[in-house]
């Protein structure tokens, strides 16, 4: 991937925010790692918004090789060629799908073959729903068909497609949510047990005045916790809360929007959401 001004901006204020941090407060390894973790989300960031810009800039592709395919099916129902037909409507307006529009009708006019101009249409736009399309119409023309009527069909199935991805993101919109709802319950237990619970365990070898036996007992199960196991144990649990984070944002895009790599948005949110509550908790609870 090609990086940016913004990927670099948001590297660079990264690096220095880690670098402060290192300088400065190498000492208190909580508030280093808080620190370090903010560069980190900083530096993710742009990435993070660029896949974001990715994917909406995908549905409107989409959205508009629709149009640009019930425009085709209307020009070859008049009894103009297909080549001809998309020659003839490069003129026209079809948003972030113009610049593919011309490539395709400048190969077409240079006498490249339509199949092999198409194939290089879809590849550069990289949509599977386009690239299915696409492979339709090339058999389609291969085999003799009514392409009129296969470009007819092309633009209803991708309609509905397009109808049915709307309809799974509202339904599956509550779901979502709880989703968010209950990492955010996952986070509050996690906190509970690493400022309630935990230290509660190093005050367990104090209670050695009952009897020797009491005493014994505790010595052999190994129950004295000093403070460096609880902070051991306490990054344990932020490690646990940005691996949930990450695989339930995962989760949510794939059930909401039906890709993965829509997901990358919804894990960035919890991981650092998970990451600043966790780790902000022991820069300044503790």
């Amino acid at each position: 991937m090609k990086l940016e001004k913004m990927h670099w901006i948001g590297i660079a204020f990264g690096a220095i925010i880690s670098l402060v941090g290192g300088i400065f407060f190498w000492r208190d390894i909580n508030l280093l790692i808080f620190l370090i973790g903010i560069g980190a989300g900083v530096i993710a960031l742009p990435f993070v918004v660029g896949v974001i810009i990715s994917g909406k800039k995908e549905q409107e592709i989409n959205k508009m090789f629709l149009e640009f395919s019930r425009n085709l099916a209307e020009s070859v129902n008049t009894g103009t060629p297909v080549s001809k037909s998309i020659i003839n409507m490069r003129k026209k307006s079809y948003g972030p799908l113009n610049p593919y529009v011309q490539k395709l009708a400048n190969q077409i006019e240079l006498g490249i073959p339509i199949e092999k101009a198409l194939k290089t249409f879809a590849d550069d736009i990289g949509s599977p729903i386009i690239q299915r399309a696409i492979a339709l119409i090339s058999e389609a023309g291969r085999a003799g068909g009514e392409i009129d009527f296969i470009l007819g069909s092309v633009a209803k199935s991708i309609s509905e497609v397009d109808k049915l991805n709307k309809e799974r993101k509202a339904a599956i919109s509550s779901l979502v949510v709880q989703g968010y709802i209950i990492f955010f319950i996952f986070i509050g237990i996690s906190l509970i047990m690493q400022f309630k619970i935990l230290p509660l365990t190093s005050d367990i070898g104090s209670f050695n005045a009952f009897s020797t036996d009491i005493a014994s007992l505790q010595q052999n199960a190994n129950f004295e916790t000093d403070n460096s196991t609880i902070q051991e144990i306490s990054r344990s649990f932020l490690y646990l809360l940005v691996a949930q984070g990450f695989f339930a944002g995962l989760t949510i895009g794939k059930l909401s929007e039906g890709s993965i790599k829509s997901g990358i948005k919804h894990s960035f949110i919890l991981i650092m959401a998970a990451f600043l509550m966790s780790s902000g908790a022991n820069v300044f609870l503790n």
